[in-house]
């Protein structure tokens, strides 16, 4: 059995709350280091994240749906829109054009208003997580999406923190690792001068 939110467990990361951990998800399936192979690599780990991933989704957000098969046409598709949302995440403010995609409104049996995902292969996979995005933007919580400032590690983690200051997946990790860069740094720097 597929675990759900694989890509960002593989980084010891906790999901994002609600839909918003299928970001996460997505972006955490790049390969960093010895954590493993990108997931989006080839069709068949991009169809195995995405047996897992898309049915976790669906149950968090109630909705009944087959989310649609990946093509290697698909899985190209999907790493560009990949790099595009950690550009957003990080940011980057430049106008880009995302391709077409849709979303359709639905109302739940409890007479809930929610965006669903439409069209085929990478485009509705790329409907789910622009509507997640617009959502968390619309929230506030879209802010506390980020990617460790760690050069070696650059993960998408969830920021937990009260004040939203976080900048590290793990501070025990990657923060104390570049705390004792920049320590060591400062006193070659003080040695030479």
């Amino acid at each position: 059995m597929s675990i759900p939110w694989s890509a960002s467990q593989r980084y010891r990361l906790a999901p994002a709350p609600g839909g918003l951990a299928l970001v996460q998800d997505f972006l955490n399936t790049v390969s960093i280091g010895d954590y493993g192979p990108d997931l989006l690599g080839g069709t068949e780990s991009a169809c195995t994240w995405a047996a897992a991933a898309a049915p976790a989704w669906l149950a968090e957000r109630g909705i009944d749906a087959t989310p649609p098969q990946l093509s290697d046409a698909d899985v190209a598709e999907l790493r560009g829109l990949r790099d595009a949302i950690a550009r957003l995440v990080n940011g980057d403010s430049a106008r880009w054009d995302v391709g077409p995609v849709s979303a359709t409104f639905a109302v739940s049996e409890r007479g809930e208003v929610h965006l669903e995902p439409v069209g085929t292969g990478w485009r509705w996979y790329a409907s789910a997580l622009w509507t997640e995005i617009l959502l968390s933007q619309l929230a506030g919580s879209w802010r506390r999406i980020k990617q460790c400032r760690n050069p070696h590690c650059t993960s998408t983690f969830y920021d937990r923190s009260k004040n939203n200051s976080g900048v590290w997946h793990d501070v025990k990790t990657c923060g104390n690792a570049a705390n004792l860069r920049a320590s060591r740094a400062r006193r070659k720097q003080a040695q030479a001068g």
